[in-house]
């Protein structure tokens, strides 16, 4: 595949291409049921500042659903591809655990289907959508609260560390906590300074491979219920990870909706190792919308590819819409962040920097604009079909074909 607009600016497409294919994106799971888990008996997370909004028939209720939705949806996305499991979706085969006594037992049903799949799974400790789970889990002043999400962490770390050995690639395990407050707090300090205390337990907890569990940690701005207080903010996750070399993942939605956070790569990888980048989509608070490729998620994968970090960074998607047919929002979110790939990997990112660094800010700023109408969608066209997956006009009819054959008999 050769295009002449790319390649006068000395970009081969179809190296571009082959390159953005092997990229691997983490779906994430929670979007199939409108992150419900498979404790509760279908009914939706909405603790800790997670409310998945709308009502839109067709939602998975169990692992086998989700597994078959998921599967529908990597039949209509190019690339390569990760699944990404929260702890709640466990699956029993005998008594039923609380969340400090799962194992890996729990998800050999998902490690046998990815291994069928031959895709690699990652892993997330749920710290919310449970009893023990108020304003505060690991940062809690209850110290039997505390502990027992202290162990949850420390299992949730066995558990990424046997699917790491188990499929010969890293999990990556992230962790979020909700701990927050609505209104003013009167003490800012002990949460974190609880909060810092119950990660190092976690982390210093000795697991069968270290180098098969790989971890990160998680700040956001604020939730429903945390409006004025965060314990786990940028600030503080920035410092922990970097001071206890974990991974520091920035989630697109966990900032404030005018704040984009492609500016922070940069200034982040002068001293991190690494990043996981959770794409998703804030509409004036964190109802993590459906990925579009936007502005805000081309600008994040344009920094990528100008910092070369594509080995430093990992990503996933963290988003979920009830409001409208479950795999096309899966497939919509997973399609636009491969694209943002692409255009990254379209970018003459070398002609850029030699513009800025000798003082030619015109012909940068004109080069940025004639990237803007370059024929794009003629190689994510072909992009789709190197993939062996329907193109940009044709997907759609195949969701919408899934959704009347299997989603709509689900009541």
């Amino acid at each position: 595949m050769k295009i002449k607009a790319y390649e006068a600016l000395g970009i081969d497409a179809a190296k571009a291409v082959e390159t953005a294919l092997k990229v691997p994106i983490s779906i994430h799971c929670w979007q199939a049921d409108d992150v419900a888990g498979l404790e509760s008996g279908g009914a939706a997370a909405d603790s800790g500042g997670i409310k998945s909004t709308g009502n839109y028939p067709g939602k998975a209720r169990n692992g086998d659903e989700m597994r078959a939705d998921l599967e529908k949806v990597m039949s209509l996305v190019p690339g390569t591809h990760r699944v990404n499991l929260h702890a709640f979706y466990a699956e029993f085969p005998g008594k039923k655990e609380d969340r400090d006594g799962m194992d890996v037992a729990h998800f050999q049903r998902w490690i046998d289907w990815a291994k069928g799949r031959k895709i690699s799974l990652d892993f997330n400790p749920t710290y919310f959508a449970h009893p023990k789970a108020d304003a505060f889990t690991l940062s809690s002043a209850d110290e039997e609260v505390r502990k027992f999400w202290v162990r949850h962490g420390i299992g949730s770390r066995k558990i990424a560390a046997a699917i790491g050995k188990f499929q010969g690639d890293a999990c990556v395990n992230n962790h979020w906590v909700p701990d927050g407050l609505k209104d003013l707090p009167g003490d800012r300090w002990s949460p974190r300074a609880r909060l810092a205390k119950s990660y190092d337990e976690i982390f210093a907890a000795k697991v069968a491979d270290e180098k098969m569990c790989l971890d990160a940690v998680e700040p956001k701005l604020f939730g429903i219920g945390s409006e004025e207080y965060v314990v786990g903010s940028m600030e503080f996750y920035s410092s922990y990870a970097l001071s206890r070399k974990k991974l520091l993942c920035l989630d697109m939605g966990h900032f404030h909706p005018t704040e984009g956070i492609a500016d922070k790569l940069s200034a982040l990888l002068q001293f991190h190792g690494g990043l996981l980048l959770h794409t998703s989509r804030p509409i004036r608070w964190d109802s993590d919308h459906v990925v579009l490729f936007d502005d805000a998620t081309r600008a994040v994968f344009h920094e990528v590819g100008s910092g070369q970090a594509w080995n430093r960074v990992k990503i996933a998607l963290d988003y979920f819409d009830a409001s409208i047919n479950r795999i096309a929002a899966y497939v919509i979110g997973i399609r636009a962040t491969r694209k943002a790939i692409l255009s990254s990997m379209l970018t003459p990112h070398s002609e850029l920097a030699r513009l800025q660094k000798e003082g030619k800010g015109a012909q940068r700023l004109a080069l940025l604009e004639r990237l803007k109408v370059m024929p794009f969608g003629e190689v994510w066209d072909s992009c789709c079909e190197q993939a062996g997956v329907a193109g940009e006009a044709d997907w759609i009819q195949e969701a919408e074909a899934y959704e009347n054959k299997v989603l709509t008999k689900r009541i």
